[in-house]
Formats: structure tokens, C-alpha cells, sequence
């Protein structure tokens, strides 16, 4: 694709999402919103430029990656700052409804969004919803393997090869969403016995755990790292659906999924419970799930799936359809003391080994 289409198109989406956004009620053209945002930065600031020039409402934006998210509205319970929570793995949404942080709130657009999303919003009796997924997998550096002469990692055995030693990074599951997924994922696909041990012997190899989920795949892409876990559009030991955005910037990345199985993250949304601002961060919530708004995130160079059925899927999103998923169990993993318990394990039997 070339430049010149890539920003025709870009210019297309962000039209498309600001005709949306100033189709919204006349009550929105007004006041203020404070959203906590954790997806990537260029997406963030889309969102903020987007509709704040479109309603006319000043658009305060926090980044914080989804396990800070829940620790500073866990911290502001009694005197909320906060709006609305944009993005970030599906976990500590749940465990922020659980936990009575967020505002239960039906939306009318929910028969349009695909089954996971509307899943997501019923296990939270509706006090978030699924706006994009994207699986869990490997980043890597193709011309760093070669000139280390590492052969590609395919499954999550292949990452405990002593050829890896110093050669992957992961985020911190206590600070990362996508590291906590990686957890449950192994949990799930292994059983904790076995995923601990594997986890233990993957500490080996580990050359940093970053606070940030995203951290990893941008150390791939600058040849810090060879190897990362990631969702695949961010990738690193990140998610998978990370990866492309990198590429797309000249980087040399590439990514894949682990043979085994592999989970996915949804990427939630939710209203604070004692916002200042509830009617504002309902219309954005409303306009967050329109295809329109949904297709800003390939504009940003992120490749999930949209939950909105409508919305366009970008030619970079991976094919779900290519990849061997676990029956991810997001109400047990997504549960506040499920969290706890398996970060705490993590803590004492793994990060606190030598390497």
C-alpha cells in the first residue's frame, strides 16, 4: 500500500469517526471527559483529537497500561477521576466490575457487536463490553535470529531452548494486562502445575519483564530483543495483533502464534462508577462501538478485530480462523481473587528466581 493511499485512508477514518461523533446529541457538545486509555499512544491521541474537535468537549486522556488502570481507580474508589476506561485487556475490566468501580450501563448498540463482546458485557453484568480481541503470541526479529542464527520459535516449548537464553522479553503480569493473559493462558493450556514449572523454566531465558504490555514487541522491533510474547497486534511476549504496526513503520518484525494454543484478550471498555461527567462518557461509549470509531484503531496502525460487526477488517488483523484458540475462561481468570492468587504464585515461585 502505498504512502500516499495509506493517508487517504487514514483521512477517510478519521472523517468517517468525526461525522459520527457530531451526529451525537445536542446535550454532548458540551463540558468535559476524562478517559484513562490503554491502547497505544497514537490511538489514544486519535480518540482524544477525533472527538473533542468533532463535540466541541474537552477530552483529557491518561495512558496507563490495564493493571495500573485498575490500581488507580481501585485508589480513587471514593472520589473518581476518571470517565471512562478505554481499552486495555478484558481481566481488569471484569475485575474493576466486580470490585463495584464501574457503572453497569446497557447499551442499545450491543445487538450489533459480535458474541464475545456481548458476552463480555453480560459477565460484567453490563459494567464494561468487548471492543476488539486480538490473540496472544510470539514477536520477532527475523534479521536478529539470523544473524544470531536462532531458528524462529513456533510453540511455547521452542521458548525454553537454551539458544533463548537472554533473548525474550515479557511484561510484568502485576503491572501488564498482557502478561496476567500470558498466566492464565499457560494455566488454562497446561494446568498450574505444569504452568508454573514451564513458566520457571522460561524465567531462564528471560532478559527483562517490562512494566508495559506493549514494552517487549518495541524492543523487538529495534533489535533489543530477538524474541517477545504479545498479542499479536502489538507484539512481543505480547499480543500478536501489535506486531504489523511495527512492521508497517519500517521495523523488522514478524509474528506468529504458538502450535499449541494460544488465548485472546478483549479489549474492554467501561463507564466509572461516580463519574462527573456521565452523560459525556455515555455518548462517547455510544460512539466508541460505532464501525466508524472502531475503524480509527487500523488508522492508528493497531490490528485487532472490531467488535462492531459492521466495522471493516483491516487486511493486517490476523486470521482467527488460522489460529488454534483455548476455550479461555474469561469470568474465572477475569475474577479479582483468581488475579491475585496467580500473580502472588508468579511473584514468589518465578520472578523471584535467579536467571
Amino acid at each position: 500500500m502505498s504512502r500516499l493511499l495509506r493517508r487517504t485512508g487514514v483521512r477517510a477514518f478519521i472523517a468517517a469517526a468525526g461525522l459520527a461523533a457530531a451526529a451525537l446529541p445536542a446535550a454532548a457538545q458540551e463540558g468535559q471527559l476524562n478517559i484513562i486509555c490503554s491502547v497505544q499512544a497514537e490511538w489514544c491521541g486519535m480518540l482524544q483529537s477525533v472527538y473533542s474537535r468533532t463535540t466541541g468537549i474537552k477530552v483529557n486522556v491518561v495512558q496507563k497500561g490495564s493493571g495500573e488502570a485498575l490500581a488507580q481507580l481501585i485508589a480513587e474508589r471514593a472520589n473518581p477521576k476518571t470517565d471512562i476506561w478505554f481499552g486495555g485487556t478484558g481481566d481488569p475490566h471484569l475485575q474493576a466490575a466486580e470490585q463495584g468501580l464501574t457503572l453497569e450501563y446497557k447499551s442499545p448498540s450491543l445487538p450489533q457487536l459480535h458474541g464475545w463482546a456481548q458476552q463480555q458485557a453480560a459477565q460484567s453484568k453490563h459494567r464494561t463490553v468487548g471492543i476488539y480481541s486480538g490473540p496472544l503470541g510470539f514477536g520477532y526479529n527475523p534479521e536478529l535470529l539470523a544473524k544470531k542464527k536462532l531458528p524462529v520459535p513456533r510453540s511455547w516449548a521452542d521458548l525454553l531452548k537454551p539458544e533463548y537464553k537472554g533473548e525474550i522479553q515479557v511484561a510484568n503480569p502485576a503491572s501488564s494486562g498482557t502478561a496476567y493473559t500470558m498466566v492464565a493462558t499457560l494455566v488454562q493450556l497446561m494446568g498450574e502445575d505444569k504452568a508454573f514449572e514451564y513458566m520457571k523454566a522460561l524465567h531462564k531465558n528471560i532478559s527483562q519483564y517490562t512494566r508495559s504490555g506493549t514494552g517487549p514487541i518495541k524492543a523487538v522491533a529495534r533489535g533489543e530483543t530477538s524474541v517477545s510474547i504479545s498479542f499479536v497486534h502489538d507484539v512481543s511476549i505480547s499480543f500478536v495483533h501489535d506486531g504489523p504496526g511495527e512492521k508497517m513503520q519500517g521495523f523488522p518484525v514478524e509474528t506468529i502464534t504458538p502450535s499449541e494454543g494460544t488465548g485472546a484478550e478483549i479489549g474492554s471498555m467501561s463507564i466509572i462508577k461516580g463519574s462527573r461527567n456521565l452523560e459525556n462518557a455515555k455518548r462517547f461509549y455510544e460512539w466508541a462501538l460505532t464501525p466508524a470509531a472502531q475503524e480509527m484503531a487500523a488508522a492508528a496502525k493497531q490490528f485487532q478485530l472490531p467488535s462492531n460487526k459492521a466495522a471493516k477488517v483491516d487486511e493486517r488483523v490476523p486470521d482467527f480462523k488460522k489460529i488454534r484458540f483455548i476455550d479461555y475462561d474469561y469470568a474465572k481468570y477475569g475474577a479479582s481473587a483468581e488475579r491475585r492468587r496467580l500473580i502472588a504464585k508468579w511473584e514468589k515461585d518465578v520472578n523471584s528466581l535467579p536467571r
